[in-house]
Formats: C-alpha cells, sequence, structure tokens
C-alpha cells in the first residue's frame, strides 16, 4: 500500500491522483480543500503497472449471438413481405 509521510496514512493505489500523489481530504464546500500533494512511495515488490482489462469470451459469445439473432430477425421480416 502507497504511504504517504506527511499525511501519515497509507492509501489504495485507486485513490491516488493520476499524477501519483496523495489526494486531498474532502472538506465542505464552502472552503478550499487542503491539498498534500506529496508523491507517495511505492510499496516495495509491488508491480504499479496499470492493468488493462478485456472483456471475457462470453460477452464476445452473447454479442455475436444476438448479432445473429437480429440479422436473421431482419431477413425474416423483409421475407414476409414479398
Amino acid at each position: 500500500m502507497p504511504w504517504c509521510a506527511p499525511c501519515e496514512k497509507n492509501w489504495t493505489p485507486t485513490s491516488l491522483t493520476a499524477a501519483g500523489t496523495c489526494p486531498p481530504p474532502w472538506v465542505p464546500p464552502p472552503r478550499p480543500p487542503p491539498a498534500c500533494g506529496e508523491p507517495v512511495e511505492p510499496t516495495p515488490g509491488v508491480d504499479h503497472a496499470p492493468h488493462v482489462y478485456r472483456p471475457p469470451w462470453h460477452f464476445w459469445l452473447g454479442l455475436i449471438a444476438a448479432t445473429v439473432y437480429l440479422a436473421w430477425r431482419a431477413i425474416d421480416g423483409l421475407l414476409l413481405l414479398f
């Protein structure tokens, strides 16, 4: 878990900003939030590269099945007209 020394807090990788700095704490809207903005130290031995998530194979199977079904319904509808 990334560690922010000035805040003395552990952060989850998804809670950090895009630049990899400590996020500002939430305060009510009338006041501007105090930003820590310090870079956090990554956890040693952990790969911090972004993950690329792909849709599972059954999503593509369902998409193909829906396309075939709708194409058949369009052809069947056109054949009903003539």
